[in-house]
């Protein structure tokens, strides 16, 4: 186990990153991680307690399994040029050979050979193997590897599959080592060189750095070793002692120590950056989800400023409409009550039918009229509002359907759900709105508004009756003049007077109903404007808690994980110092 050969300060260390790498594990548990990046997590820290893990990859011909033989001395391997290695090899110190199959993937073999006292080899199939599960098991196992060879034929150096299995090696941040075989292949020195070059080349270009290599021939060391002549010819040619070195002098102890801290440390690194560019996407796709629930709201405050401008210059036409009512009344007060006028003045039906004609004329049904066209307006306005609301939710739905990919939790499902619900909602609301109903409402309540504050019991009258009666009732009635007594008195005393008492109760009665229908369409302007928003409101009111509330856990989420790469990196720095 490593803990036994590890010193004070390397067991401190073993201690603070087993630690950290545990939080990480419980901050992505939290926050509902995949379970193949947890349960790669996890054994990334059961590793800290393990020996040495020497993985081998490759693809199937490159001799992968000849090397394997050579390096341990031993024919533990099958070998042959077809994909002879289908399964997993585990291959650890035992007193005596052993084999047993674990999985059905997994085969377990011990052998007394030294070099896997302190280090264990995993032998995997091919990165090219026919059946892709191999490729599969194998990717399964790198993650895990505390030093990864990587075995690439002299005859077919750095194939695509290579580049493509290299690239994901990468990701892990693993430690690679280049074993170039079969160089007995190459005709002379000068070959194998080009050879080197070239996959050195080529790897300096995919890696960022140049990896160690060793160009070999793993057939004639193995035959070596089995003819029991470890310095004749056959051992100078394959060029295998200073990979051997390497192996067995370069990685000493502390090396391996160093290597087996640092491996855990890169897959935590690399799954707590996979996690942050996830929660980034994901906080750059709700922060446009904000632009456009705040721009919803700017549409709102917009709309509501729009449409109290709107009503203003509106309300103008109804009061212009009074404004001629009044106008006509003076006029008509100033040429009835005069003297010449007295006998007209005794017919009191007479008067009061020629105050409808030519003072009350058509200014109650344009009244009613006009009336009408602001409610209208304001029900289109309402409409042309959802919908705009209703178009922006669309373009939600649609926009960056397909960007966000990987496990975090619930976000894709959730979001698209509300979306989904909040969008028909609003798409229903325009569908069902029944404008002449609304409009009916609205004219109703304008109509009672305007009745209740003249206390007038008016049944099921329309706005132009309920104008006409309190035209008529409340301003109309100039007979009491008679009440004056004689021609003289009246011509003399009264009829001045009278006048202009009649025009100022004109101008006062015509002012209070001025009030009372603005103030009535105003109230009822207000209440539908409000109405409105609220409607509105209520109906993107789920999607903006689920975007507000995201933003919060994934606000948390990146602080969180930004503090694990912090003390991974930290870590990093005092292993690399040992």
């Amino acid at each position: 186990m490593l803990h036994r050969i590890l010193s004070d300060q390397q067991e401190t260390l073993l201690a603070a990153e087993r630690n950290c790498l545990t939080d990480l594990r419980v901050t992505l548990t939290r926050y509902n991680a995949a379970p193949e990046d947890l349960a790669t997590l996890e054994q990334s820290i059961q590793q800290l307690d393990e020996l040495f893990l020497l993985v081998v990859v490759g693809e199937f011909n490159s001799g992968k399994s000849t090397f394997i033989n050579a390096l341990l001395g031993q024919p533990l391997l099958a070998e042959g040029v077809t994909p002879t290695t289908s399964k997993i090899h585990l291959i650890s110190y035992g007193e005596k050979e052993e084999r047993s199959l674990t999985e059905a993937d997994l085969e377990m073999i011990e052998a007394p050979v030294d070099f896997l006292r302190e280090v264990r080899i995993v032998d995997t199939p091919g990165t090219n193997a026919l059946e892709r599960r191999h490729e599969a098991i194998t990717e399964e196992f790198v993650p895990r590897s505390d030093l990864v060879l990587f075995v690439t034929s002299a005859d077919r150096p750095f194939t695509e599959s290579e580049r493509a299995f290299m690239e994901r090696i990468r990701e892990w941040g693993k430690k690679l080592v280049l074993v170039i075989n079969k160089i007995d292949f190459l005709r002379q020195d000068s070959d194998v060189d080009e050879v080197v070059g070239f996959i050195e080349g080529n790897a300096e270009r995919l890696l960022g750095f140049a990896p160690e290599n060793f160009p070999i021939s793993a057939q004639k060391a193995f035959q070596a070793k089995l003819d029991g002549d470890p310095h004749g010819t056959l051992w100078s040619e394959s060029r295998f002692e200073p990979l051997e070195s390497y192996l067995m002098e370069t990685l000493d102890e502390d090396e391996r120590v160093r290597l087996k801290l640092l491996n855990p440390l890169g897959v935590g690194d690399r799954i707590t950056a996979e996690y942050l560019q996830l929660t980034e996407d994901r906080i750059g796709l709700l922060r446009e989800d904000l632009d456009a629930l705040e721009d919803i709201e700017r549409q709102l405050d917009l709309y509501k400023e729009d449409l109290s401008r709107e009503f203003r210059f509106r309300l103008t036409d109804v009061d212009n409409i009074l404004h001629e009512f009044e106008k006509r009344g003076l006029e008509f007060f100033d040429e009835t009550l005069r003297l010449p006028r007295a006998i007209d003045l005794l017919n009191k039906a007479k008067i009061k039918a020629d105050f409808e004609r030519q003072v009350i004329a058509d200014a109650p049904q344009m009244i009613e009229v006009k009336v009408n066209e602001i409610i209208d307006w304001m029900v289109t306005s309402e409409l042309r509002q959802w919908q705009a609301v209703t178009d922006s939710l669309e373009k939600r739905r649609t926009h960056h359907g397909d960007r966000v990919v990987g496990a975090l939790g619930n976000f894709d499902y959730d979001r698209n759900r509300l979306l989904d619900s909040v969008g028909r909602a609003a798409h229903r609301t325009v569908e069902s709105y029944d404008h002449e109903t609304e409009a009916t409402r609205m004219a109703e309540s304008v109509q009672a508004a305007v009745a209740g504050t003249a206390l007038i019991e008016v049944g099921a009258l329309g706005l132009g009756a309920i104008v006409t009666l309190l035209a008529t009732t409340q301003v109309a009635d100039v007979t009491g003049i008679l009440a004056a007594g004689t021609l003289a008195v009246l011509g003399f005393l009264v009829l001045p007077a009278r006048r202009r008492q009649a025009k100022k109760e004109l101008s006062d009665k015509i002012l209070d109903l001025r009030r009372r229908l603005m103030d009535s369409l105003t109230d009822q302007f207000d209440r539908e404007v409000d109405r409105s928003m609220h409607r509105i409101e209520e109906a993107i009111a789920p999607y903006t808690r689920f975007v507000r509330a995201e933003r919060d856990r994934l606000d948390e989420i990146r602080s969180d994980l930004e503090q694990s790469r912090q003390a991974i990196a930290a870590l990093e720095s005092q292993i690399e110092e040992i």
